[in-house]
């Protein structure tokens, strides 16, 4: 079972003070690309998070995304009252004025406000980290139903391969038989006299060069491979990709053999499936 690079995953946690968003989003990409954004205050746990993406999601351009919203009355921010205090009493002997107008302007001075650094609660990582795990389940399964529709389309466009591949072998005696009336059609036009062993010869020689038996009976070969990697049941895109490349190059050396219009246009629409299946094979893990 394939599955797609591209996914998306998301789980919601409320916690008693604060709501806890996680996001994992995902995309094609040679190796694995990582990308994470989190308070400061899960910062110490980013490490572990990474190791768990990469053992999940294997390869692809990531972005993990936790958001935190405070929903309580917890605040690590306080007003260091006996500063402010100090303050106003400092400016009223500066300036007089108004209470108020005192006091918004020593809330803005140096430590009027400080700002507690809050420690992590292992518990409540605890409940995150499980929230972590459920939205890499989400975008996991986003990823294999992703698969099934590109596996769906890599079995059409690889029947249409082998389809077409069955023509240019029913036509195969067609072609080579054309070649040769070419070549007796030219040699006639020249209204020399041949030895014709002697042209027997050259004709036989001249022909395995245009014989494609191999290259129909390794392309098939590759197809059936091919298939079988996709119904295998790890999920391998380079693997595909690979394989594919070996199908393109015996299609190619059928097309500059071929020497003959109806096969070469047969090849033509082999590319154009090949192709369709190459762009997509980005797409797969």
């Amino acid at each position: 079972m394939i599955q797609s690079m591209t996914g998306y995953g998301k789980s919601v946690i409320q916690l008693p003070t604060k709501k806890i968003s996680i996001e994992i989003k995902s995309l094609n990409s040679k190796n694995l690309d990582l990308n994470t954004r989190m308070p400061s205050l899960y910062r110490e746990k980013e490490l572990d998070i990474r190791k768990l993406i990469a053992s999940k999601l294997e390869r692809g351009k990531v972005d993990f995304s936790l958001y935190m919203e405070i929903t309580g009355e917890e605040t690590s921010t306080q007003i260091n009252k006996t500063v402010v205090k100090q303050y106003i009493k400092q400016l009223k002997e500066v300036v007089d004025g108004d209470e108020t107008e005192l006091l918004k302007m020593a809330i803005r001075l140096p430590d009027a406000v400080t700002t507690e650094r809050d420690e992590m609660d292992e518990d409540e990582w605890g409940e995150i980290a499980a929230e972590i795990n459920t939205a890499l389940d989400k975008i996991q399964q986003y990823r294999l139903d992703e698969g099934k529709s590109l596996e769906s389309e890599f079995f059409d466009r690889v029947e249409n391969i082998s389809d077409l591949l069955e023509q240019v072998i029913a036509m195969d005696p067609e072609r080579i038989e054309a070649v040769r009336e070419r070549l007796h059609k030219g040699v006639a036009e020249l209204k020399e006299k041949v030895d014709e062993n002697r042209f027997e010869q050259e004709l036989v020689f001249y022909i395995e060069k245009f014989d494609i038996t191999e290259e129909k009976v390794r392309l098939k070969n590759h197809l059936d491979y091919f298939i079988k990697a996709l119904k295998s049941d790890d999920s391998n895109g380079k693997k595909l990709g690979f394989i594919s490349q070996e199908m393109g190059r015996e299609i190619n050396t059928i097309g500059s053999k071929s020497n003959h219009a109806p096969m070469q246009k047969l090849v033509v629409q082999m590319k154009d499936e090949l192709e369709k299946i190459k762009e997509q094979l980005l797409n797969v893990l």
